[in-house]
């Protein structure tokens, strides 16, 4: 199942994008990773905000806020269009919420983490990115 967590800089994110940001980025990505839009993969898309406390963040050059985004996902699960569709779409989304324009994109990163085959596990057992294609099929077939 896919996990997402944004570091940012307290104060970083506007009020609004505070308040939505986690769900936005988990719709972006179960979007991109191909999952039904059901009530069952919406509640599997684990979304985390991590506000780090004022001057925990710097850079060589300045003090302006970064954004970092993580996204875990089972080995397999997004092709090469589709990782390139969710950086993309990931950093448009952190930049709205931080009210900040497109030329400021490189000032978010996305690191894409794929856990092995067998390296995942949910509920007690381990999950296979095979069990989860087929409950994706079935959502698709139930709605």
């Amino acid at each position: 199942m896919p996990m997402i967590r944004l570091t940012v800089p307290a104060g970083a994110l506007t009020e609004q994008g505070r308040g939505s940001v986690q769900k936005d980025l988990a719709a972006v990505l179960l979007r991109w990773e191909g999952a039904p839009d059901t009530a069952f993969f919406r509640a599997q898309a684990w979304s985390y905000l991590v506000e780090l406390p004022e001057g925990a963040q710097r850079t060589a050059e300045d003090n302006a806020p970064r954004f970092l985004v993580e996204v875990t996902v089972p080995q397999g699960a997004l092709s090469e269009r589709r990782k390139a569709g969710l950086v993309e779409e990931a950093t448009k989304t952190v930049l709205a919420a931080a009210g900040l324009a497109a030329d400021e994109a490189p000032r978010v990163w996305v690191l894409i983490h794929e856990q092995p085959d067998g390296a995942w596990g949910a509920g007690g057992s381990v999950i296979r990115h095979a069990d989860l294609v087929a409950l994706a099929q079935q959502g698709r077939n139930d709605a």
